[in-house]
């Protein structure tokens, strides 16, 4: 570094070197200024982050869990020192066994090598089932296992081919379905209990189940046909009773009724009859001459409508009784 003396005014004037120093400094604190920005931006840009409700956030400290937050803005260390991890745990995820649908929902492929099973009764069929899972707890979903859906897509496949395998295959294709879709869901949820791998079963539904063979197939359809034939007609008869039944009961109900009423009708007359015998009776005993002739002639008038019959009166009453137009030969 060359300094000159001003021997005028004694003062001194910087070279060339001194020139390169200031610059340098001016440089140096530049540098720093836009390591020190940066720095400050990584930092603020990684001390938070956000959860959807849908979501939950596993945060762990120098890789280690430390807390598992909600929805929201949260804040954590920044340049690494904490991470957050987000996990859907609020959504039905799906899977597909034995079928693929397309992207569009055009249609679906069909994957044999997990659709194909063996019956109880030595028969293959194609079974295609859907499962429903959700993720019930984030941090054994992340770190208590290795793709817990691969792990979850074998074992339903595994107890899917457990149940049909022990199933009559009329029972799979027909009217079975519900107690394999059940037997099925029960075991899965117990053998994910007992992995604990975070995971939760929704539901297990069969897509669809048929033979191989379209021969196969369409006997299997005749043979629903039938069933479901057959309940309709039973259904129908059920119909038909119902509506029989409550006329016929009416039916019954006013023969009842109107026999009561002949009975109690008998039972009135017969009373009526009783009372005017005793009534008789008691006029008898009190006149019993008088009482026997009127007899007598009632008795007559009945027997013999048409006859005329004169009587023939004394001080001690009826003495004769004559037809006189049958003795004169006159009508009767």
């Amino acid at each position: 570094m060359n300094i000159n003396m001003n021997k005028e005014n004694g003062t001194y004037r910087s070279g060339p070197n001194a020139k390169n120093v200031r610059s340098g400094k001016k440089f140096f604190k530049i540098a720093l200024g836009c390591v020190l920005g940066i720095i400050a931006i990584i930092a603020v840009t990684t001390c938070w982050f956000t959860v959807d409700e849908k979501q939950q956030a596993v945060v762990t400290t120098f890789g280690e869990v430390t807390e598992v937050v909600g929805a929201g803005i949260h804040f954590k260390a920044p340049f690494g020192i904490q991470k957050a991890r987000t996990v859907d745990v609020n959504v039905y995820q799906t899977l597909e066994l034995g079928y693929r649908t397309a992207n569009n929902d055009a249609g679906y492929e069909v994957v044999e090598s997990e659709s194909m099973m063996i019956t109880g009764d030595y028969n293959i069929v194609n079974v295609e089932f859907f499962v429903e899972y959700k993720i019930s707890d984030p941090v054994k979903y992340l770190y208590s296992s290795y793709e817990p859906e691969s792990i979850l897509r074998n074992l339903v496949q595994s107890q899917v081919r457990n149940v049909v395998g022990s199933t009559p295959v009329d029972s799979v294709l027909t009217d079975g379905k519900e107690a394999v879709q059940m037997q099925v869901k029960e075991l899965i949820t117990q053998t994910l209990d007992k992995y604990d791998i975070g995971l939760m079963l929704v539901d297990v539904k069969i897509q669809d189940s048929e033979p191989p063979t379209e021969e196969v197939t369409s006997a299997f359809k005749e043979v629903e046909t039938s069933k479901q034939n057959a309940e309709t007609v039973v259904n129908e008869a059920r119909a038909y009773q119902n509506a029989e039944i409550p006329a016929a009961q009416a039916r019954v109900d006013a023969l009842i009724q109107n026999a009561e009423y002949l009975r109690q009708s008998r039972i009135n007359e017969a009373n009526q009859t009783v009372a005017m015998f005793e009534a008789m009776f008691r006029e008898y005993e009190l006149n019993p001459e008088i009482t026997r002739k009127r007899m007598y002639y009632e008795a007559i008038s009945e027997i013999l409508p048409n006859v005329r019959v004169y009587l023939l009166l004394t001080e001690n009453g009826v003495d004769t009784l004559l037809p006189l137009d049958t003795l004169m030969g006159g009508e009767n």
